[in-house]
Order: structure tokens, then sequence, then C-alpha cells
């Protein structure tokens, strides 16, 4: 199983002249212990419920430029970019930009979006679902003729390119992975046969019922259009307790692996500490994930 972190928070001590300083050594230990992706969220105001609107949220995209400047290994993405958030081919150049630089590390992790308070103080678009998930799909579109080098004038919807270059071409072959967010069973889960190499789950304490059944929904999906379900990673967002000890959460994932998830993506209740970076990797040892774990591309 793979075990990644999510940078959600970014409060350490120090405030912001401490904070480029404090994020580079989480990364490069997350890096050094073999964790499989540093996640970013991405927002422009702090989303999480324990926290404030105004305590401290870095751009995602600059800050993943700085995490593969200061990372060799791991891989990096957003958990996950608002669909709404960027014009499709800026995002895709985005992405394409830190996997050419990163060498070859980059996902697109992507969603619909749901922040209406984040969207409303910063002016960002936030239209209503039905077309937040029609630009999802367009942008999906966009990506994958952009990643294989499709040039045509693109006309959807929402989106109109005249002749879209993407060059430099990704490292990645043939793309990017993928990973779209969200767990509606009737759209999101669909998106994800179509277009995805990823999903994420949530780690819902009912037993694995609720995973279960996702998944199910997922396979159904999958049998629909005519795509094999293994082709698609099963993340699944967890939380590591403040003091929860390395062989309890080793525990806790290899049960989520029993339920058919293949990587957990693990946040934690303030800023990332360098003895919870250690304690995941240690966790990640328990499960065969951190040793011999084939590279990227």
């Amino acid at each position: 199983m793979r075990v990644s972190i999510n940078i959600t928070r970014y409060s350490w001590p120090g405030g912001p002249a401490r904070l480029g300083a404090e994020l580079e050594r989480i990364v490069r230990l997350a890096d050094e212990v073999g964790l499989d992706t540093v996640w970013v969220c991405d927002h422009l105001l702090q989303a999480d419920p324990a926290s404030t609107l105004d305590a401290e949220m870095l751009e995602a995209y600059t800050t993943l430029g700085f995490l593969a400047a200061h990372t060799r290994r791991v891989r990096l993405g957003t958990m996950v970019t608002g669909a709404t958030f960027r014009p499709p081919a800026l995002l895709v150049k985005a992405v394409t930009t830190l996997d050419v630089l990163s060498g070859g590390r980059a996902w697109l992790g992507i969603g619909t979006g749901y922040h209406q308070g984040a969207a409303d103080a910063m002016g960002l678009p936030l239209p209503p679902l039905p077309e937040r998930f029609e630009r999802l799909e367009e942008t999906l579109q966009i990506a994958t003729r952009m990643w294989a080098n499709d040039t045509r004038p693109f006309e959807g919807r929402h989106f109109r390119l005249g002749g879209p270059v993407n060059n430099p071409p990704s490292l990645r072959r043939p793309h990017p992975p993928i990973l779209i967010g969200g767990t509606g069973e009737q759209k999101t889960l669909r998106l994800v046969a179509l277009h995805a190499d990823a999903c994420n789950l949530f780690d819902i304490p009912d037993g694995g019922r609720t995973i279960r059944h996702k998944l199910q929904v997922l396979e159904r999906h999958c049998e629909d259009v005519g795509r094999p379900c293994d082709e698609i990673e099963k993340t699944v967002s967890t939380r590591l307790g403040e003091t929860e000890p390395a062989d309890r959460f080793a525990e806790r994932c290899a049960a989520l692996a029993e339920l058919g998830l293949d990587h957990v993506v693990v946040i934690t209740d303030g800023p990332w500490t360098q003895d919870a970076v250690e304690r995941l990797a240690q966790a990640a040892d328990r499960l065969g994930q951190a040793a011999g774990r084939e590279q990227p591309a």
C-alpha cells in the first residue's frame, strides 16, 4: 500500500518568516523516508473546519514548484484542484511544467470544487454544481488532448481553444496520472471510470460499508464503459492521530487494504511535524511500502 501526506495546514511556529524553511524540512523528510506523494490542498483561504479562514494558506502550484526543487523522488500533486479555478489550458500547462521540472513526478488532482465562502471572498468562479461537472469533464477532455499533442481546435459548451500547444510535453507518458476527487455515485465515479487513473474516497468509521459500496459503484461504471477497474488506483483520505503509534496506524492501513484500497493519503490536525512524518514512515515500512517501491518514470 502506498502512503502519502497531504499538507493542509501551514501554521508552523515562527510565522511567514519560517514557513519556507519548515515546509522544506517536512518535504525533504517525506522524500528521504520513502513516502509516495506529497499532496497540497488547492485553496486560497484555509478550508479546514478546525482552523479559521484567515489562517496561513499558500497557492498550490507555486508551492508544488517549491517542493519539486527540494525533493528528488516523491510525487507531487493537489488534493484537489477545483475545475473552475483556472482555465483548462493554464492548468494543463502548470501540471506539465511541474512534471517536466520535477523529472516526471506530477499528478493532476482535480474535482468540481465546493467552497462557496472562499469563492465569494476571493472572487473565484463557482457556478452551480451541474455546470461545474460540465466544466470538469471538458477540462479532462482538454487535458487528455493536450497531453496527446492534439492541437486541433476544441469546441465545448464552456471552453473554446483555437489550437492548444503543449510544449515541452510531460515526461510522464502518456501523461501525468489523473486523480478525480469526490465520491458522487452518478457523476463523479463515472468520470473516474471514463478519465481517471485514481479516485479518492474517505475513511468513514462505519466498518468499511461506505468504502465497499463506493468501490462497487465504481466497478459497475467501469463495466459500463468497458474498462478494467484494476487500472484505477483507489486512494483514501484518513487522519493520523496526534499520538497514534505507527503500529496502530499500520493496522488501520492494512484493514483499508483489505477493503480494496491501494493508497492512503494522510492529514493531521495541525501542521505536519517531524515526529508525525517519522511515525508515518514507520507505518509504511510495516506495510512494505517504502522499500523497493517502483519509482515513477
